[in-house]
């Protein structure tokens, strides 16, 4: 649960007017900032306005975060939550008794860490005292991009140390629904029907360029495209694009389909910003140093399958 209170002192003009002053090092006196400082990395938090135009921008860098269910999970215990039951329901004849329903069952604990993500950025002095440059939307803007395509890589292909686990990991990732030397027209029906209806029902796909650009050739028995064109879908359903989604050569895993909202993100920590004077004086640079703690993983392993490229 986020911390109410330090949230409220971050949403201030007092915070975010001491919190420029930091940034640029024009003051050495932040008595407005002690209420957003991490200990874990000596960084202030990112005041509540840059926090929002970060948090959208990220959203358009990282494509999990627009599939994913993402968590705020400040200061909580190691482990979450993973309902994995299917709800069931009865009809009954009128004044008869309900059966009830054993949910002892329905939850599986998924333990989460607190993975440090980091970013260091090097400004010349000259720009970051210059009025005309706007050095909040720049650091905001760079952070976006490189945490976004960061975390992103993770939550496919992470291991699960020192990063999230991601989809493709050996263990406690998605299920393998296909295992087939080649692409076929076949086989994509098959990871098709491999997914649960209930799954299906939000089920999108991801590749990436050079397993899109092979999945476009392939046609059925009376010479009809897979691939549908006019609004890039297979069998009715989107198909995504990531640059971190392998080849498809042996031992690879080139395409997922399924529900991505049964990834979880959890963002431990906000973001945070230091700065690194002393270590860049001599070339007369600032550095920033940000650092969030966040984890991911998949908490259903049959909500998203995958083609598993075996030798032939």
């Amino acid at each position: 649960m986020t911390n109410l209170r330090t949230f409220s002192l971050t949403n201030t003009p007092e915070y975010e007017i001491n919190f420029l002053k930091y940034l640029k090092n024009v003051d050495h006196n932040y008595p407005d900032l002690v209420a957003g400082l991490d200990k874990h990395t000596g960084g202030f938090e990112l005041p509540s306005m840059l926090l929002a135009q970060y948090e959208k921008l990220i959203k358009k860098e990282s494509l999990f975060r627009q599939l994913a269910t993402s968590l705020t999970a400040y200061h909580t215990p190691s482990k979450i939550m993973a309902k994995l039951c299917n709800d069931t329901a009865a009809f009954i004849p009128e004044g008869e008794a309900v059966s009830p329903y054993d949910a002892m069952d329905d939850f599986v604990q998924k333990n989460i860490n607190g993975h440090k993500m980091c970013s260091l950025i090097r400004l010349d002095e000259d720009f970051v005292h210059d009025r005309q440059f706007n050095l909040e939307k720049h650091l905001v803007e760079r952070l976006s991009r490189s945490f976004g395509r960061t975390e992103s890589n993770a939550f496919i292909n992470g291991t699960g140390i020192d990063m999230p686990i991601g989809i493709l990991n050996k263990t406690d990732s998605a299920d393998i629904g296909v295992t087939s030397p080649a692409l076929t027209y076949d086989n994509v029906i098959k990871l098709y029907f491999s997914v649960k209806p209930e799954y299906r029902s939000r089920g999108v796909w991801l590749m990436n360029d050079e397993t899109a650009f092979t999945l476009r050739t392939l046609k059925d028995d009376n010479g009809n495209y897979l691939w549908r064109d006019s609004d890039d879908t297979i069998l009715g359903k989107k198909v995504l694009f990531s640059e971190f989604m392998p080849n498809a050569t042996a031992g690879n895993k080139p395409i997922a389909f399924g529900d991505f909202s049964y990834y979880w993100i959890c963002d431990m920590s906000q973001v945070s910003i230091q700065t690194l004077i002393e270590n860049f004086a001599v070339l007369d640079q600032i550095g920033y140093l940000s650092n969030q703690f966040l984890d991911g993983r998949l908490v259903r392993s049959e909500a998203v399958k995958v083609i598993q490229v075996n030798k032939a």
